[in-house]
This record gives C-alpha cells, sequence and structure tokens, in this order.
C-alpha cells in the first residue's frame, strides 16, 4: 500500500528554482525524480548529504503527482530488496504539502489535509532553514543569525515539542549568551504550550499568544486588485522603516540598529521561498504593503500593514485578494497567517475566510 506521504531531499538553491519554474525535474542521466517513504528516507540523506543542515526535506502528496510512480531498487549498498519510489517525470511543486528541514529524528510530517501540521510546519521551516545558525535544544532548535543579532524572528528558539519553562529559559541563556543575543526569545507550537508560556511569564518573560489561521488559496474574494502592484523589495523598505520606527519608538537609542536589522534581514527570506511583495502607493508614496511566501502548495501571507492616514480605503483588502489570488495561481491550496491573540487583525482576517486552527506562543525578555 503506497504511504500517505512520500519525500524527496533537496538543497536550498534548486528548490528555490524549482519554484520559480513550477516543478523539480527529473535527472537527466535517470530520467525520474527519487522520492523516499518516511522508513528510508535516512538511506539517500547519509548518501548524499552527510552531515549537512541545510537540506530541505519535501513532504509529497502521492495523489497529486500526474507522472507514474515506480518501486524500483536504489544504490547497491542499501538493504538487499529495499525498493524505492521513483517519479517518472517532473515533481510538481504543488503536489508538496510541506517543506521542512531534514533531521535524525524526522520532524513532524503533516500529511495532505492536515491543516494545523502543515501551518505549524510553515511557521516553524522558514526560519530554520534560513538561519546561518542551528543548534538543538530540548524540545526544538535554536536559530542564529549573527549578521541581524536583534530581530528576535532569526534569533530564537524555534520549539515544536513539549518542553518545560524551566528549560526553555535555561536553553535560551546558554544559547543567547554564547551568541551575544541582546534580547532572549522562544517560539512555543505544540498543544498545550500554554502551560509553558505561563511558566516563562512567571520567571520574567513576555508573553504573547497567537492564533494560526488558515484558508483555502481559492477562490480569491472577487474585488478591485488593480491598485495594487508587485514590486521589488527594495521598494518597500522606506516604508517599513516608517512603521517599524512608530511601532518601535519605545527602544530609544536602539532604535536605528533594531529597524536596520529588521529591515536587512527580509531579504534572506526569498533565497528559501518564493517571496512576492506587494504595495498599495497614494501621489506615488507607498501607503500599504503586504508580503506572500510560496512554499510548495502552501502560501503564508505577512507584513500586512497600512500607514495610519491611508487606513480605512481598502486597501489591505485588495493586498488579500492580490495574495490570494497569485498563491492559487502559483498552485497553492492553503494559505495560512499567524495573528495575535488579542489584537483586531485576527477578527478582520476571520471575516476574509481564514478560520482558527491552532495557538502558538511568543515569548521573550
Amino acid at each position: 500500500m503506497q504511504p500517505d506521504v512520500l519525500l524527496h531531499l533537496i538543497e536550498p538553491a534548486p528548490w528555490r528554482e524549482a519554484l520559480r519554474r513550477g516543478a523539480v525535474r527529473p535527472l537527466p542521466e535517470v530520467g525520474f525524480v527519487h522520492l523516499s517513504t518516511p522508513d528510508q528516507v535516512h538511506l539517500p540523506a547519509r548518501a548524499l548529504f552527510a552531515g549537512r543542515r541545510d537540506v530541505a526535506l519535501l513532504v509529497v502528496d502521492p495523489a497529486r503527482l500526474p507522472a507514474p510512480v515506480r518501486f524500483e531498487p536504489g544504490r547497491p549498498e542499501d538493504p538487499a530488496g529495499m525498493l524505492f519510489p521513483h517519479l517518472y517525470g517532473p515533481l510538481p511543486t504543488s503536489a508538496v504539502v510541506a517543506v521542512v528541514p531534514y533531521r535524525v529524528p524526522l520532524p513532524p510530517l503533516p500529511s495532505p489535509g492536515d491543516v494545523l501540521g502543515r501551518a505549524v510546519a510553515c511557521c516553524a521551516s522558514l526560519p530554520v532553514r534560513r538561519a546561518v545558525g542551528v543548534g538543538d535544544v530540548p524540545g526544538g532548535v535554536a536559530v542564529l543569525d549573527p549578521d541581524h543579532v536583534r530581530s528576535q524572528d532569526n534569533n530564537r528558539l524555534v520549539l515544536t515539542a513539549p518542553v518545560g519553562a524551566a528549560t526553555v529559559d535555561a536553553a535560551a541563556e546558554e544559547v543567547g549568551g554564547n551568541a551575544g543575543w541582546p534580547h532572549r526569545a522562544a517560539w512555543l507550537a505544540w498543544p498545550g504550550a500554554e502551560g509553558t508560556a505561563a511558566g516563562l511569564h512567571a520567571l520574567g518573560w513576555e508573553t504573547e499568544e497567537l492564533v494560526l489561521m488558515a484558508r483555502a488559496a481559492a477562490p480569491a474574494p472577487e474585488g478591485d486588485v488593480d491598485r495594487v502592484e508587485v514590486v521589488d523589495q527594495q521598494q518597500v523598505h522606506a516604508f517599513w522603516e516608517r512603521s517599524w520606527r512608530e511601532g518601535l519608538a519605545h527602544l530609544g537609542r536602539d532604535l536605528d540598529r533594531v529597524v536596520a536589522d529588521l529591515v536587512g534581514r527580509e531579504q534572506l527570506n526569498d533565497r528559501f521561498v518564493a517571496v512576492t511583495d506587494l504595495v498599495v502607493r497614494e501621489e506615488g508614496q507607498v501607503v500599504a504593503s503586504a508580503q506572500l511566501r510560496v512554499d510548495g502548495a502552501t502560501a503564508a501571507v505577512d507584513s500586512v500593514l497600512t500607514a495610519p492616514a491611508a487606513r480605512g480605503r481598502g486597501h489591505a483588502d485588495a493586498l488579500l485578494r492580490r495574495a490570494l489570488r497569485l498563491a492559487g495561481d502559483s498552485g497553492c491550496d492553503l494559505v495560512v497567517l499567524e495573528a495575535a491573540a488579542d489584537d483586531w487583525p485576527r477578527h478582520w482576517y476571520a471575516r476574509r475566510g481564514f478560520e482558527a486552527v491552532g495557538r502558538t506562543w511568543f515569548a521573550s525578555r
């Protein structure tokens, strides 16, 4: 019986190229894309990528493959009688329901219909794949980027398995102290993580509850999208800088360095997922923006911002409609996002078809 999911190991640059072209192409010398089952993927990983931490694992829905899959022998040194699934044709990126960093033991692999699992995988995967350094910690990994050390998103613990507050506190102190973090930060993403969040709060951490939300990419809502432009990311930087300066003014003399890191980090994402930056202008100036990140059949919406003076004119609606249409055009069937549990945007997204599928927590001190 065919497994629920098949797997393919791939390096960052070929995956980014596949996202551009819409498919992973078969190797010319063999005529197929080498796939694995979860029980056997360690064999090609060991043979081809031993010791690597930058390899991605594509989680593939066999039902979405248009070409035949044949189970055939692999390398001569593989266990006797073991057969690997070989895809005799391109692997569409729309058949990839999740992309996770490869590690042993395997991280959770969501099935095609596991919306929460796919949302968590999407949110957890990119910070790890874009990190300059990755270290194992209880419950997950620490991601590090010394070039943007003041960005908490790029320098934090990414935890997807249950772990206690004291352990998180100790791990963050050890990693952050050694790495020179000016903060300590952790993202908690497992059912019941509120207990650990409460424990961290008692230890002096600030904690924020986040709602994971999701909706189908298509059909996208009808309405005006003509005002929305797709732009090179450089054209959004000045708008982001103004927005972040307003929101982070309390940082005082550290504000310039923090904003510089926040703007500077953004160019990293497009090396690992397909990023589209969208803007709306008034009188030639950017007054609203959004970002769409496509990673196989799952897309994420992020950074939906409108300048205070330009609110109430439907710009965010137009940006979201355009993002959803682009996601559908890219072959995505699922669009996800994170929203603060106690703030109004989650209700705004709910009115536009996004449903709450789970909770995460962000903690910092």
